[in-house]
């Protein structure tokens, strides 16, 4: 079969499995896209299920988009009908469907992660909640913490009267939603999973349908994510799981790389296959991230390999501070592009975004383009936000987050007073904002009901064409005006232009129109305005790539995750900085830390660099930091020190080179001290339990002076220096 052309031995065996649950570890550059859309090919052509029976799930709906239009080559089929999408996008799909037996509005909107701070901020000022004892950020991550967790707030166990108070505010919070109508992110997953939990019928008709579940980068899936997936399959669906728990490096956001292990056991998986021919990376790049991943306990296990050669050693870069580190990576850069490589083939990738300003400041200088990746994105910008918000209150007049954010803008005369005052009514009635306005007398009622009569005209547009509205709302709703009279305007109304392009795309691509609309309160919506306002609150957080020059890549190690460039250069490699200081405490931290530098080093093709400073200005202080560990983990054999313009001192450091430690490193006159203690930022001194380190941060004076203290192998430590009992060592 011309479907399995050109596949390897593991890859071939992956693709051809029998009806069985099976997982796939795929390595950094493994082909794992190309064995899940052949996967689902195979299933296709050999008549193992059809085009509507699919059901993939993707972490981002780029990555969606792609695994289509490869099955779009490969078969002469539908993709239409086919279930392919985020867990986020599948989810809104069967609860639109379903509304009623989900208990949500015909019309439900949904909030993409700002609108839903703005929503916890309006609700903790309507119950007069102290936002510094309960920011709202905090409140925000509680919740969707909950959520992702299975957990509504009567589940939720509360020790203390912090936590009480918070689940209440859930319990609040979800009142809110329901009365306007709308939904976040993490409840469009439990809303879905809590309606095929509860209905017998809904549940066995999904799992007759998708017998055949295929799963791109499980490692990343949360608790609740994999409960949901467990679910669909039931006791007959067959789960085809691939991913990489080496790469596993969002536990911050939830993700659960124990779910693999857990899939493997719960499942007795009979089928554990491992894609570890790298088309990527030559050798070297391999087996550096071979060497620093192996020092991770509990892995799966996998060894990733080349035929393209060995290919260049890694050059290892010390300097002496930041500055020298970015004016080293300007002058290499330079000599690359003289060298014929294009800028935007080379990736800067840091640990932390705070380490960006001295790299961005150094290629200013030299007149270097670049590119953060992961600036604002299109549908988070200011005046896409104002757009979407008016198209959002015509499908959903009781929507008050997107009331509020457009009630005053462009300015109409609706102060905070007036705005307070509306409140306060919505309140005392039980209903949404835009439905109190009629309870308003004076001057602001006036101004409200005007507001109240531009949505309604508005309103009565919703039948025309997509495209041919969101022109008519950004004219009608004073936008347009507002930013021709805007110092930033022009790129700004360039934006509301793109918007109207994209409406466009949207309905060639993705349109609903034929289906029929949908017949809401007060007159006929397009099916495809309310399609398009979820696509663009799921596609909010996607990467927009830009046009431009050839321009350097600058990001930050988690974005690089899924990009791949022929040269890269991993930057900051310092103990306390990467590691990460808040992670070396505990293993978990330090090997979440660790995938994530494997994840770094499997981006580079063909040339890989790694540098570190000896001492770094960050939050304000100049820090003296150890080079970071996993620079030791790389075999000496594999590795070119580039010599730096700082003079080498001692002998071998571990066994990869020799190198200025911090003992012969120049001190400072106004080296900070602490309260007169005698003890400095940079020093060398020995603790009776912890051993031999170097402080590398000074806080407090006299009894309450303390030390945070890099141990090397015992970690990052804050002492007290009234009762450490350091010595300084020789």
């Amino acid at each position: 079969m011309n479907l399995l052309n050109g596949l390897n031995p593991e890859q071939l065996a992956a693709v051809t499995l029998p009806r069985q649950h099976a997982l796939i570890l795929a390595g950094a550059g493994s082909g794992k896209t190309r064995v899940l859309t052949t996967r689902i090919a195979w299933l296709i052509a050999t008549n193992q299920m059809t085009p509507q029976q699919v059901l993939a799930v993707t972490f981002t709906n780029k990555a969606a988009k792609e695994m289509l239009a490869r099955l779009t080559a490969m078969l002469p089929i539908n993709v239409r009908g086919m279930w392919i999408g985020t867990f986020h996008g599948l989810c809104n799909r069967l609860l639109r469907a379903h509304y009623r037996d989900a208990g949500l509005p015909q019309l439900f909107q949904i909030l993409d992660s700002s609108d839903q701070l703005s929503a916890i901020k309006r609700l903790l000022k309507s119950l007069n909640v102290d936002d510094e004892k309960y920011p709202p950020r905090e409140l925000q991550h509680f919740i969707n913490g909950q959520k992702e967790q299975g957990l509504r707030p009567s589940a939720v166990e509360a020790w203390d009267g912090y936590t009480q108070k918070r689940v209440q505010l859930y319990e609040a919070y979800e009142a809110q939603c329901n009365k306007e109508g709308v939904v976040d992110f993490a409840e469009l997953l439990l809303r879905c999973y809590e309606l095929l939990s509860r209905n017998e019928a809904l549940r066995r008709h999904y799992q007759e349908r998708f017998r055949h579940i295929l799963v791109d980068e499980f490692q990343d899936t949360n608790i609740l994510q994999y409960k949901w997936l467990k679910l669909l399959a039931g006791a007959e669906g067959c789960l085809f799981c691939v991913g990489d728990d080496d790469q596993s490096i969002y536990a911050f956001r939830g993700a659960e790389v124990g779910n693999m292990r857990d899939f493997e056991r719960e499942f007795r998986v009979p089928n554990v296959i491992r894609l570890e021919q790298n088309y990527r990376s030559h050798g070297n790049i391999l087996d550096a991230a071979n060497a620093i991943i192996k020092n991770n306990d509990n892995r799966l296990g996998k060894n990733l390999w080349t035929d393209a050669g060995a290919g260049e050693p890694i050059r290892v870069f010390e300097a002496y501070s930041d500055l020298d580190e970015a004016r080293w990576i300007v002058e290499e850069i330079q000599a690359l592009a003289r060298d014929g490589h294009a800028r935007s083939e080379i990736a800067l990738l840091y640990r932390s975004n705070a380490q960006s300003r001295v790299l961005e400041h150094a290629l200013f200088s030299a007149g270097l383009p670049y590119r953060v990746y992961g600036g604002l994105r299109f549908f988070e910008r200011q005046e896409i936000k104002h757009a979407l918000a008016y198209l959002r209150l015509i499908a959903n007049p009781d929507d008050d987050t997107s009331f509020s954010r457009v009630v005053n803008f462009p300015t109409r005369g609706i102060g905070a007073r007036s705005v307070e005052a509306l409140q306060d009514a919505a309140k005392a009635a039980g209903s949404s904002l835009f439905a109190a306005i009629p309870a308003m007398s004076g001057k602001a009622g006036t101004s409200l009901a005007n507001f109240a009569a531009l949505i309604g005209r508005m309103k009565e547009m919703a039948h025309l064409p997509l495209p041919e509205l969101v022109d008519h709302i950004v004219e009608l709703s004073g936008l347009r005006e507002h930013y021709k009279n805007d110092k930033e305007g022009q790129d700004r109304l360039a934006n509301l232009d793109e918007l109207i392009n994209a409406a466009t795309s949207f309905i060639a691509e993705e349109g609903v129109i034929g289906e029929g609309g949908v017949i809401g309160e007060g007159g006929e919506l397009s099916a495809d305005l309310i399609a398009f306002l979820a696509h663009a609150a799921l596609e909010a957080g996607e990467h927009q790539a830009g046009e431009g020059d050839d321009a350097l890549q600058l990001m930050t190690m988690h974005s690089a995750k899924g990009l791949e460039f022929n040269i890269v250069f991993v930057t900051g490699l310092e103990e306390g900085l990467f590691p990460h200081e808040n992670s070396v405490m505990e293993l978990k931290g330090l090997e979440e830390e660790r995938r994530l530098m494997y994840v770094a080093v499997t981006r580079a093709r063909q040339r890989l660099y790694l540098s570190h400073a000896q001492t770094r200005m960050l939050h304000g202080q100049t820090r003296y930091n150890l080079p970071s560990r996993f620079i030791e983990e790389i075999p000496g054999g594999l590795v070119k020190w580039l010599t730096p313009r700082i003079a080498r001192h001692g002998g071998a450091h571990g066994g990869v080179s020799p190198r200025l430690t911090f003992a012969d490193a120049p001190r400072a006159a106004s080296s900070p001290r602490a309260g007169g203690a005698g003890y400095r930022i940079g020093q060398t001194v020995r603790h009776a339990k912890f051993g031999e380190g170097i402080i590398i941060n000074l806080e407090g004076g006299g009894e309450d002076a303390r030390a945070q203290i890099n141990f090397g192998s015992a970690g990052m430590k804050w002492l007290a220096l009234s009762v450490a009992k350091l010595e300084a060592a020789t």
